[in-house]
């Protein structure tokens, strides 16, 4: 169970109880408070890492270290699929996930389903750059349940789904399930990609254990866990786990990818980045398998 707290009236801390550890950072004040029907939203300003965002005590995001996972949350399964050209957004509310989407030419359209239109209201107002994107005309934002959405969806009209969800608690507990990655695979054309946050490799196995076995259960053909730097997550190291219907992940865009930091201006992905994220540790395979 995570906690927030107060060391002093200068820091917001997150302590991750199961984990027996916390997380802090310098603030100077609370900019941002709503009661959603579905959550509390805050944001804070503060001295060194920009805006924060917080969602029942959760750390969302930081202006600073975003892209990290915006980025690898997007266009490792963007390159890694042959022709993305329509692409699902499960949460994502921020919108810095849809942003990275369309930076991608071939995309026609990208749907973000997010059950919280706060989120994005807030997104806009202190992260701004991360909603360049909202009036691009291949987007489409809606707020609903992405669950019904998924289970709803005409069969085979996707090629990416991204489930940029919060923790498995909550209205996003319902994403982790053999059912939900069921109704994605129905919606995935041949050769389609599902990707999710999974959290910590290092906090959170047994959860990474119950997606893998869930998505193995749904009748993905492969499924295959990468890694990443997130400072302001628990632990600092995160992940995502990718699933593809039909056959097995063995290849990526590479030449296209080599250009992604030039072309899109990326700060974190590469190609070679791509590449290493999917080099998992001893442990995580002899738990995995």
């Amino acid at each position: 169970m995570t906690e927030t707290r107060f060391a002093d009236a200068q820091w917001f801390t997150e302590v991750a109880t199961e984990c027996g550890s916390a997380f802090s950072l310098e603030i100077r004040a609370k900019v941002h408070e709503q009661q959603t029907p579905f959550q509390k939203i805050e944001v804070w300003e503060t001295k060194r890492w920009g805006y924060l965002m917080v969602i029942d005590g959760f750390v969302m995001l930081s202006s600073r270290d975003n892209f990290l996972y915006h980025e690898m949350m997007a266009h490792v399964p963007l390159f890694t699929h042959l022709d993305p050209r329509h692409v699902l957004i499960i949460g994502g509310g921020d919108c810095g996930t849809l942003r990275e989407v369309l930076r991608h030419p071939q995309v026609e359209t990208a749907w973000q389903v997010d059950i919280d239109e706060g989120v994005t209201r807030a997104s806009e107002k202190f992260f701004p750059e991360l909603c360049e994107s909202n009036n691009d005309p291949r987007a489409r934002l809606h707020f609903e349940d992405g669950i019904k959405w998924v289970k709803e969806g005409e069969a085979e009209s996707v090629d990416v789904i991204i489930v940029d969800s919060t923790d498995p608690i909550g209205p996003a507990e319902g994403l982790f399930t053999e059912a939900f990655y069921r109704d994605c695979l129905k919606m995935l054309r041949p050769g389609g990609l599902l990707v999710q946050q999974s959290e910590s490799p290092l906090l959170h196995m047994q959860i990474l254990k119950e997606m893998h076995h869930a998505m193995r259960g749904a009748g993905y053909a492969d499924v295959r866990t990468y890694q990443f730097p997130q400072p302001v997550y628990p632990s600092g190291w995160w992940s995502a786990t990718m699933a593809r219907k039909g056959r097995v992940i063995d290849s990526f865009r590479e030449a296209e990818a080599l250009a992604a930091p030039e072309k899109f201006g990326t700060k974190y992905y590469t190609a070679d980045i791509h590449r290493a994220a999917f080099a998992m540790p001893a442990f995580f395979r002899r738990e995995i398998g």
